[in-house]
């Protein structure tokens, strides 16, 4: 079987994997859930984000589902992921499609369902589909029907609703001075349009589908260029967006980089202590335990879950979840979407720092001051197979009684193996995205942090 759905969807090598005739098939599998769906007459929505072939490969796939009898709501541009799930959510459609692989290198690309209720498909349907493959006929001709595929202007839509759902007034009269970082992904014109050129500077914000040959994924191996470009323009914070615009990252005004560890547990703090809001929280199994004090502290109930935001996405849609997130920059606030959205939450910290007058420096310090320091990386090794397995049997049962000299004090399997020890966590678990092997640590000492990267990555 050449398409498999992932951790988010199915990802594959262009022109090696991920070619027309298997893309006809995860369209053709995707449309006939949509068939049983009971929105069907409402139609569907298609995006897609910037990547080598994008458009085409959406209008490909709106082709598909059009022979099918679907009504087809294609995007006039490229579009970021969370307003392909704002669309399909708020005009009641049968469910989405967004051509994207999110941070994934330049020469894949992907295939996000979303569901009617505006976000990630839940796995039971990704199932679904997946078992649909194994009946659609590879021959079935497709005749595109013209008449059912509406070009729509997908983009000002999403727009205007980050407009009803922020006090972008307050963040204008802050006097912030914003650099935006798309990484060439599909956000890149989003925060230009919501504020006057003066406050905002932009950094690869042009068509590349090749991204400047880097991974566009917010993390601080990808936006070393960045960093010296925020320091040279005397801008205040940074927001930085994956692929398709649903992760984020942020640089302080010093030029740190702060992870999405930091922004979630900042929320949260704002939306409890600020706002007075209440609700559960959603968190993976990589995010920070920060998390686990701040609803302790709250009496807030937590949901720990596998790796992958379709995990948080059902949650949001069956319980009373407040936010939810993980570790790779994606975090969603139900009230907003069941769905992470790097844009809205980079914009989010700014409201933030707006309405309580502090840097994103002195946001971060006040959760230093009541946790303790923190600090957190991941390596992403592409190894040897054998290396991989290796690896992973030397972690796997919970066998290790220590991490770098650290005596191990808990063990969770629950996706991947991960390590508690005094100050922080290990993590080892293999990518369901990419053919790479992720290593996560959590601790109170950078120091530390690299020390238990580094025993990891030399196991088995």
């Amino acid at each position: 079987m050449q398409v498999k759905f992932g951790t988010d969807g199915w990802r594959a090598i262009i022109a090696k994997e991920y070619t027309y005739d298997n893309l006809k098939l995860a369209a053709l599998a995707t449309g006939t859930y949509f068939l049983n769906h009971p929105d069907k007459a409402n139609g569907v929505c298609v995006g897609y984000d910037t990547r080598f072939m994008s458009k085409e490969f959406a209008r490909y796939t709106a082709e598909v589902l059009s022979s099918m009898g679907l009504k087809v709501f294609l995007a006039d541009d490229f579009v970021s992921t969370p307003a392909v799930s704002l669309y399909t959510r708020d005009h009641k459609l049968a469910g989405g499609v967004m051509i994207t692989a999110s941070h994934n290198p330049p020469i894949y690309n992907g295939f996000k369902v979303k569901a009617s209720y505006g976000g990630p498909a839940h796995p039971e349907v990704i199932d679904e589909i997946e078992r649909n493959l194994l009946t659609v006929d590879p021959e079935t001709p497709v005749t595109p029907a013209g008449n059912l595929i509406a070009m729509t202007d997908i983009k000002s839509y999403y727009v205007g609703y980050l407009e009803s759902k922020l006090d972008l007034k307050l963040i204008r009269e802050s006097g912030l001075k914003i650099a935006h970082n798309a990484m060439y992904g599909a956000g890149q014109d989003m925060i230009t349009r919501l504020f006057d050129e003066s406050m905002v500077n932009c950094y690869h914000c042009s068509l590349n589908p090749g991204f400047g040959g880097i991974n566009p994924e917010p993390i601080p191996n990808y936006i070393g260029d960045f960093v010296d470009f925020f320091k040279e323009v005397e801008t205040d914070v940074a927001i930085i967006n994956d692929g398709d615009a649903d992760r984020v990252g942020m640089l302080d005004e010093k030029g740190e980089f702060v992870d999405s560890h930091k922004l979630f547990a900042i929320i949260l703090k704002y939306l409890v202590e600020q706002k007075g809001q209440r609700g559960e929280v959603a968190k993976t199994f990589a995010l920070t335990d920060i998390i686990d004090k701040l609803c302790r502290k709250h009496d807030l109930k937590m949901h720990l879950l596998p790796v992958g935001f379709k995990h948080v996405s059902r949650l949001m849609t069956t319980n009373d979840i407040l936010i939810g997130g993980e570790e790779s920059g994606g975090i969603g606030i139900t009230s907003f979407l069941p769905e992470r959205d790097g844009v809205y939450i980079g914009l989010l910290i700014l409201e933030i720092m707006a309405l309580r007058q502090k840097t994103l420096t002195g946001l971060v310090g006040e959760l230093y001051d009541e946790f303790g320091f923190f600090s957190y990386n991941r390596l992403d090794l592409r190894v040897a197979e054998s290396k991989k397995q290796a690896i992973i049997a030397a972690a796997a049962d919970g066998k290790l009684k220590s991490i770098a000299g650290f005596p191990v004090t808990g063990f969770n399997d629950l996706d991947g193996y991960k390590y508690h020890f005094d100050g922080g966590w290990l993590l080892i678990r293999p990518s369901g995205t990419e053919p790479v092997l992720r290593i996560y640590c959590e601790a109170d000492s950078t120091e530390k942090v690299e020390k238990v990267l580094a025993f990891a990555s030399k196991l088995g």
